[in-house]
């Protein structure tokens, strides 16, 4: 089951005054404003990360890093953009050592053409290359791997724009498909606004109210890096593996945003930022951060590495929200002991996620020698659904439902786990059969 007890405590759902026989309950976001200081730093907020066998090309992985949350789609005249000032990074750990052996990083530019408007877009944009387009933003991406001697792979790919409105982009799609990039050795890229690909029922915040069963993020959109790899590209040995249980198969990975240590805000208006980078965001598995760690401990999870987890240990072993289920909602969640969790969280299940002499760290853990499935279960490995979540995480999976399972007991095999769910069943927008996978932004002119 992957790193489903990762998230063990990942659901503060339905806490009403109700029984959990009479309604599901509900629960928190993945990770989106899950810290103190990163809520005040939206653009280098992680919301969440996903990794899965691409379905139509099953010899390659798709990774999809989301930052930025709840971007309102009518948020002119400065739409989201990602960070020029932030430096983007998704980590690979293919020995399960709780160490990167390969890394991605991504650096933004932003280039405004005309300053004298205040026009986002001059008029109709039916290109990434249209003169009317006033606003562009442009990144490299770099791969860093023991022995490489030359880590960019390329600069100056386009990022895809803001879906200003129908006005604006008569056809949007079209001009964002053009922002699809395929580089060498068979890696193919996007960087840009995607609607967000997270559901679930925010209701909860309020002094733990019974959900609605309402996608609260419906609406919203995310900034979104995409990668598409060839499997043998990140692998140890530089091949598929074509067992489950080979040894090479398993793969963690967790993405993090960086920013300089010092900014300074000038008489000019314009910020300066110097010194060496720092890590504000971290984010592996979904709803870790945002439910499992405690309020005082938020900020330092955000610039931790994975090899440091042991550190928060006694929040997976007696998980809050197993007693809030037992208190609130009269659900039998076991609240201590949790060693059942404690194997998923930092190990990853033998025979299924747990790599060879595993250093307990918290990651997103996938299993590449495990086919896509041809027809994916929301609940991904609770649904029998071998190529779900918490075996990697497909866009599709319902990662709220499945954890709420989890620090049920589903592992304990509690009676009734299996059954718990916030009542938010899928996205509000259905996902693409191809990459970049997520659905198109919602457009800020309808």
């Amino acid at each position: 089951l992957g790193l489903l007890g990762a998230v063990g405590a990942v659901t503060l759902g339905a806490m009403a005054t109700m029984s959990w026989h009479e309604s599901p309950p509900s629960v928190t976001a993945s990770s989106h404003r899950e810290a103190p200081l990163i809520s005040r730093d939206p653009q280098a907020d992680n919301t969440d990360l996903y990794a899965f066998r691409s379905p139509d090309r099953p010899d390659t992985i798709t990774i999809i890093a989301a930052f930025q949350p709840l971007e309102a789609p009518d948020g002119g005249p400065n739409f989201y953009t990602f960070g020029d000032d932030v430096v983007y990074k998704i980590f690979v750990d293919n020995d399960g050592d709780a160490e990167e052996d390969i890394t991605y990083e991504f650096r933004f530019t932003t280039e405004t053409r005309d300053p004298n408007t205040f026009l986002y877009n001059t008029g109709p944009v039916a290109s990434l290359n249209d003169p009317n387009l006033n606003v562009r933003q442009t990144y490299s991406i770099s791969r860093f791997q023991e022995g490489s001697n030359n880590p960019v792979l390329r600069e100056g790919i386009p990022v895809a724009p803001y879906n200003v409105g129908k006005r604006s982009f008569p056809d949007y799609d079209a001009v964002a498909d053009q922002a699809i990039t395929r580089l060498e050795n068979g890696i193919t890229v996007f960087a840009g606004p995607r609607d967000d690909p997270f559901w679930v029922d925010l209701a909860v915040f309020d002094l733990l109210g019974l959900g609605r069963g309402v996608d609260s993020l419906a609406g919203y959109n995310v900034q979104t890096i995409a990668m598409q790899i060839p499997i043998e590209n990140v692998t140890r040995t530089r091949s598929t593996p074509s067992s489950a249980t080979d040894e090479r198969a398993v793969l963690g990975f967790w993405a993090t945003t960086w920013r300089p240590s010092t900014r300074v805000l000038n008489d000019d208006g314009d910020p300066t930022a110097s010194g060496p980078l720092v890590q504000v965001s971290r984010l592996g598995s979904p709803l870790v951060n945002e439910v499992v760690i405690p309020r005082g401990m938020k900020d330092l999870f955000n610039a931790s590495h994975p090899r440091d987890d042991a550190q928060f240990l006694n929040y997976v072993t007696t998980p809050e929200l197993a007693a809030l289920l037992n208190g609130v909602l009269g659900f039998p969640a076991p609240t201590s002991g949790r060693d059942d969790l404690v194997q998923v969280f930092l190990t990853g299940v033998p025979g299924a996620t747990m790599p060879p002499n595993v250093k307990p760290a918290e990651m997103l853990r996938l299993n590449v020698a495990v086919p896509p499935s041809a027809s994916p279960n929301r609940l991904g490995v609770v649904g029998g659904d071998l190529g779900g979540f918490p075996n990697g995480r497909r866009l599709e999976n319902d990662v709220v439902d499945i954890s709420l399972a989890a620090v049920g007991g589903v592992l304990k095999n509690v009676p009734g786990a299996a059954a718990l769910s916030q009542g938010v069943p899928s996205n509000d927008k259905p996902f693409l059969n191809t990459f970049p996978y997520a659905a198109s932004p919602h457009p800020g002119n309808k």
